[in-house]
């Protein structure tokens, strides 16, 4: 799928292309300059000596080359969907994206650019004015819109979490994240323009093969690759070394080498168990994650960690291992019980909290709202870890914003047995390290109930279950993998969108 930028003269959209595509680590195709390189001549000299006619059919030409070649972010003429042949081959290849500034903006940037535009000549501002007008409509057809009146840097951020497509670098071996509806049967095609060659397994629970495991296979069999299935237990409490076991047996048997792929399909258990098996079967393999759970998509599919509890804790065993490719398929989400759903918001709320106002206010209009709105969840709630562990990909500073709620919610989840789901203990788990930090005088009084009302209004839970052994929980909290010497870490909020990491709590027992 291509992405196509488009937009008037100065909106930026080869500036912001350039980066977009470094970013993706994706070729960038100017469609200008193309048609000037196959022309042999610059497009005023086409205009002037040819006429408007032929320069757009040697742009309708350049377009319909570009779209044929590799997946590319490509910038569009000013009025390059004038035509609407080839607006519908923009929109059949790809997804298109209109970057907006205002006026003055973009006569600014006319004033600073070298390059002519032939039909901005005269009063550049008085003749944009008019363009602009005329094309008003047209422009506003368009349902994806960016402002692009801010730094090109920004700009692409804003285009990525729209689309919800990022490439990860920073922790040695690269890799994309892709939010697709309906990408499940393209993950086939996906694995082979990764040049992901050799035998695939998938690795699903008993939740998510009925429903997801035959499809899945078809789409990587359709594609040319010899794949097959592994079916484990679902559920927490089969995220054990038995279960790794039966991972790696099961690879043998499959006839995986090293240069096979592990594709783990489904939650965040089954994403962390197949890429624990992939980071250790011969040594290492590759590894894809396709999250079906709210959840595992906006957390626990990015960032490479892998591993699988213990008996005195969650994920005290793992290895940070990244997979190839995660991809998010916001459809699958239709089958997930809705407690489980609301279990996945528990994270968003947290992703919110941590670096993303506008998303924690979405959450704050309620379940309704929210459910209404899930593709647009799962990108910005992916956006905020993605942006956080590229910044820190081995959690030596911010990326332990990430735990927000986990020392505490992990304990509950330990000691309820299993009886809460993650995302319930994490809800939980946040409300009272927000407390915390409004009696360690790290946040104003006040932002707890905040985070309650938001939670309250997804259906969650808030307080810990009075049933639950205060000791247990210390003793829980206290082999948590997050400790130094022998000291509990905690990551407190300090207000909606900045935390504070690594607040040493000694004495567990006075404090909480």
């Amino acid at each position: 799928m291509h992405i196509f930028l488009y937009g008037p003269s100065g909106a930026g959209k080869s500036t912001i292309g350039a980066t977009l595509a470094d970013n993706l680590n994706l070729p960038f195709v100017d469609l200008d300059a193309e048609i000037e390189r196959a022309a042999g001549q610059s497009i005023p000299d086409i205009m002037t000596g040819q006429g408007e006619r032929i320069f757009r059919d040697l742009e309708a030409a350049t377009l319909e080359s570009a779209v044929s070649g590799p997946e590319a972010v490509v910038a569009l003429g000013g009025g390059a969907l004038l035509r609407e042949d080839n607006r519908a081959l923009a929109q059949f290849h790809g997804q298109i994206i209109l970057l907006e500034a205002g006026l003055s903006t973009l006569v600014e940037r006319l004033s600073q650019d070298e390059n002519q535009r032939p039909l901005l000549v005269g009063e550049v501002e008085e003749t944009l004015s008019a363009q602009l007008a005329n094309r008003q409509e047209h422009y506003a057809s368009f349902p994806l819109r960016i402002d692009a009146s801010r730094e090109p840097d920004q700009t692409s951020w804003d285009i990525q979490r729209l689309l919800g497509r990022y490439h990860l670098r920073k922790m040695g071996a690269p890799y994309d994240v892709v939010v697709q509806e309906g990408g499940i049967d393209q993950l086939g095609e996906m694995l082979n323009t990764r040049n992901l060659t050799g035998k695939v397994l998938v690795v699903s629970d008993t939740n998510v093969t009925p429903l997801y495991g035959e499809q899945m296979l078809n789409s990587i069999k359709t594609a040319g690759y010899e794949a097959s299935q592994l079916v484990i237990p679902a559920g927490e409490g089969y995220k054990n070394l038995e279960t790794i076991t039966s991972l790696w047996r099961g690879a043998l048997e499959a006839g995986l080498d090293r240069k096979s792929t592990i594709v783990g399909l489904g939650g965040g258990v089954v994403g962390d168990m197949a890429g624990f098996a992939a980071s250790t079967f011969m040594r290492g393999c590759n590894w894809v994650a396709v999250p079906t759970t709210l959840l595992a998509m906006v957390d626990a599919s990015m960032g490479g960690k892998t591993g699988f509890d213990l008996p005195e804790g969650k994920n005290l065993v793992g290895a940070f291992y990244p997979p190839r490719l995660v991809l998010a398929d916001p459809d699958v989400l239709s089958t997930l019980p809705e407690r489980e759903l609301r279990s996945g918001l528990a994270e968003v709320v947290k992703h919110g909290i941590i670096a993303d106002p506008e998303l924690f206010d979405l959450c704050a209009q309620g379940w309704e709202t929210v459910t209404a709105r899930l593709p647009e969840v799962v990108r910005r709630g992916m956006a905020v870890k993605v942006k956080v562990i590229e910044e820190d990909p081995y959690e030596q500073g911010i990326r332990a914003g990430l735990n927000l709620g986990h020392t505490i919610g992990h304990a509950v989840e330990l000691v309820s047995g299993f009886s809460l789901l993650h995302g319930e203990a994490v809800a939980i788990g946040t409300v009272a390290e927000a407390r915390l930090a409004e009696r360690l005088m790290v946040a104003d009084t006040g932002l707890s109930d905040t985070i309650v009302n938001s939670l309250l209004a997804l259906g969650l839970p808030v307080e810990i279950p009075k049933d639950l052994d205060q000791d247990k929980l210390i003793s829980a909290m206290k082999m948590d993998k997050k400790k130094k010497s022998g000291v509990v870490r905690f990551a407190l909020p300090v207000k909606i969108g900045e935390m504070k990491v690594g607040v040493e709590i000694e004495n567990l027992e006075e404090t909480l």
